[in-house]
């Protein structure tokens, strides 16, 4: 576990100050009025090495301005019926949030499909959502609960996870590696629930390759995790897919769309696309239809090797099952 010392913190805000100012003004962004806060989270993310904590928030605001993240709140994906298809297959939403205040966001990991819009699309999207979190949705947690919350808690659902997912790899790895090189230290617990057991066969060969602080943050529940989670969430700020007696699915909920916080009619996904609307109007932007591109990165190794064991040990789950469709003939995107 790293320990963050006031040393290495002050070595940390000396170097910043060396930046250029377009780094500077990107950095108020990231930090929203927590810069101290924020130079934890990278310090955490490199071990505590200061020099290498420094390139990673640098080389972080360097993309931001390259790809102008600044204003991607302001690029809504339209026209809507394209929006409507990315949450209908990108699975997230924002169920409520945890009795300590930590904002809950529902993930369905299983039965995301990611077919209904470009890898551009869903690249967008997850961006914008992360950066609803950390601007609108954590400094209101803040005022809410009246202490600081820079992190928030996933609930994963593996219902439906299945031997297509390999054809999802490539992106994954993509909002995984943005994830860790833009927005490292932003979950506070990953729940895992209804897991299949294609999940936990996974699960026991790539747990070792992660980091300690990682591992340490991934709880695997049983069945659809509802009386563990009623001892952190209540009942209202549960996923709907976690709501069941036993287990869960992702798409269908007993009070249709009002409850299921991956729909865009959910009050979470309409108050971020007008928020989106809005912040277009007030910079006079125009709308265009389609994503807005940003850069992909170069998949971090530890990524890859953890992607490419996934892959192995889907091969070896579907050989020993006679998996009925060849996993050499499954694209890997």
């Amino acid at each position: 576990m790293v320990i963050v010392t006031d040393d290495m913190i002050k070595q940390f805000q000396a170097s910043m100050e060396e930046v250029d100012q377009p780094l500077k003004d990107s950095f108020k962004n990231v930090h929203q009025g927590y810069p101290t806060e924020t130079l934890m989270r990278f310090l955490k993310a490199r071990e505590g090495n200061v020099s290498k904590a420094h390139k990673m928030l640098v080389d972080c605001l360097n993309w931001r301005i390259q790809n102008d993240i600044d204003n991607m709140l302001a690029k809504p994906i339209t026209p809507i019926d394209l929006y409507r298809g990315v949450r209908d297959s990108q699975l997230i939403g924002m169920s409520g949030y945890s009795k300590e205040g930590f904002p809950v966001f529902a993930v369905g990991a299983g039965l995301s499909t990611f077919d209904k819009a470009s890898i551009h699309c869903y690249v967008q999207s997850h961006i914008q959502m992360n950066e609803y979190r950390d601007r609108v949705i954590l400094p209101a947690a803040t005022k809410k609960f009246g202490r600081h919350i820079s992190t928030c808690l996933k609930v994963l659902d593996m219902t439906g996870l299945k031997f297509s997912a390999l054809n999802q790899i490539k992106l994954l790895t993509v909002i995984s590696t943005i994830d860790d090189l833009n927005y490292p230290e932003k979950t506070e617990t990953y729940y895992i629930v209804n897991a299949p057991y294609v999940f936990s066969a996974c699960w026991k060969v790539v747990r070792p390759l992660l980091q300690e602080r990682t591992r340490k943050k991934v709880q695997v529940l049983s069945g659809n995790g509802r009386d563990e989670l009623l001892k952190i969430i209540d009942y209202q700020s549960l996923p709907h897919f976690c709501k069941r007696e036993g287990s869960g699915s992702s798409r269908h909920s007993i009070n249709g769309t009002t409850d299921n916080c991956f729909s865009l009619d959910h009050a979470f996904h309409q108050q971020l696309y007008n928020y989106m609307k809005q912040q277009a109007e007030q910079m006079e932007a125009p709308i265009k239809e389609g994503s807005f591109h940003v850069a992909l990165p170069e998949p971090d190794p530890e990524d890859s090797k953890i992607a490419q064991t996934i892959e192995s040990e889907f091969h070896k789950i579907g050989t020993h099952n006679g998996f009925s469709q060849p996993l050499h003939e499954i694209k890997i995107q």
